[in-house]
């Protein structure tokens, strides 16, 4: 398939990295990924990413930082990236905040896999 979408997962805890990866490669994306928000940068600038599913709390530079960052790239290819935030602490953002940083969507954790299918697909036809 020439059209395989791929997906930047941000998120620093192994496990929830591997069982989200899994996830999306059942359907059939291909995903790349990043433990810490240097990488996520790193990434981005590197090849084209379809969409971005954004920890929050990642170190170095968190989500919100990247996002930001990303919405002020001068690349327009890379400034328009969807990105989908995945926190466990929404509470300690409004929506304003994420409207404001440049969140396309979010999915608050413990992750349902199925909203995270259906939440991608919507931003990666």
């Amino acid at each position: 398939m020439a059209d395989t979408k791929t997906i930047l997962i941000a998120e620093d805890s192994s496990v929830i990295l591997n069982l989200t990866k899994k996830i999306l490669e059942l359907q059939n994306y291909k995903i790349v990924t990043a433990k810490n928000g240097k990488e996520v940068i790193n990434q981005v600038e590197k090849q084209k990413i379809d969409a971005i599913l954004m920890d929050l709390n990642i170190p170095i530079k968190n989500g919100m930082e990247c996002t930001r960052e990303i919405r002020n790239h001068e690349n327009k290819e890379i400034s328009s990236v969807p990105i989908i935030a995945v926190t466990g602490n929404a509470n300690n953002y409004t929506m304003e905040e994420f409207k404001e940083a440049g969140i396309n969507a979010y999915l608050p954790k413990p992750l349902d896999f199925d909203m995270l299918v259906q939440t991608v697909k919507q931003y990666v036809s």
